[in-house]
């Protein structure tokens, strides 16, 4: 009996589940071996494996995929490389500190995406803020190419999700004993080495964690790529709404979908396995 209640206060959760997550995903799978539709439709009736290959057949689609995985990488490499020293001095900082640094962190947040990549077409593009100062001081004749191209949609990603990334390393270095860190210099440790062999592994938590988010963020991202990549930069999740929306085909573009998030999948799976996490 108090097994068949614990159960009972699990469904509501499991509800939602299977309603936001689990019939999407399946939904989206039975989809993909639509056949491809006629006439305006968005599906035929029956089923086949014809959104699979045309993908595969076609080197236009199929190149999108690692050009996505690579920009995510990217993406990802570059928050972590930034955020660290961010993390690192906010966990260090005094009390009365720390929140105004939090809020700096997160009030990024509190700005639409849309917006915030439109700013930085206005920051890199060839009239834009940096090309025109640098015209300005004389120190370029032509505009530099910051924008439609993968330099600009990386460092409009890595801003975007830059607190994706912070945050979760905050949380893990704020977990330290500062007691360790002391007992490393009272032995003579230097300070890249207690950052090699102390807080660096005590924050692989958060390396983790924020590595994932900020990967499948960057490789599912729709918006910045389409405002600062200007369509020229053809991401798989680019050529997913529009085999959707602009193409009407549905099963195409489920398939593109499922094998995008297949492939990030196992990039996650190879990222944590060489990182030694731990599920449990």
């Amino acid at each position: 009996m108090r097994r068949f209640r614990a159960s009972l206060l699990i469904l509501p959760a499991a509800a939602l589940i299977f309603l936001f997550i689990v019939l999407p995903y399946v939904t989206v799978l039975v989809m993909s071996f639509r056949a491809p539709g006629a006439n305006g439709e968005p599906y035929g009736p029956g089923f086949g494996l014809q959104g699979y290959a045309q993908f595969f057949d076609e080197g236009y689609y199929l190149w999108s995929l690692p050009q996505s995985l690579l920009l995510g990488i990217v993406t990802t490499f570059v928050c972590l490389v930034l955020a660290y020293p961010i993390a690192l001095h906010i966990a260090g900082a005094r009390r009365r500190w720390r929140g105004l640094l939090y809020g700096i962190v997160l009030s990024p947040l509190l700005i639409g995406i849309v917006i915030r990549s439109y700013g930085w077409t206005i920051l890199l593009g060839n009239s834009g803020v940096i090309n025109s100062t640098l015209r300005d001081l004389g120190l370029i004749q032509r505009p530099l190419p910051l924008m439609y191209n993968d330099f600009g949609v990386v460092l409009a990603l890595s801003h975007v999700f830059l607190p994706f990334m912070v945050l979760p390393l905050l949380s893990a270095l704020q977990s330290m004993d500062p007691a360790v860190k002391q007992a490393a210099r009272s032995l003579g440790a230097r300070p890249f080495t207690i950052f090699r062999r102390v807080t660096f592994p005590v924050s692989m938590p958060g390396v983790q964690t924020g590595c994932i988010l900020v990967f499948v963020l960057a490789i599912s991202s729709y918006v910045t790529p389409a405002l600062v990549g200007g369509m020229r930069v053809k991401t798989t999740t680019l050529l997913v709404v529009d085999a959707l929306i602009d193409q009407f085909q549905w099963p195409f573009g489920s398939a593109m979908a499922l094998i995008l998030a297949v492939s990030a999948g196992v990039i996650v799976l190879i990222f944590a396995r060489l990182t030694a996490m731990k599920w449990n």
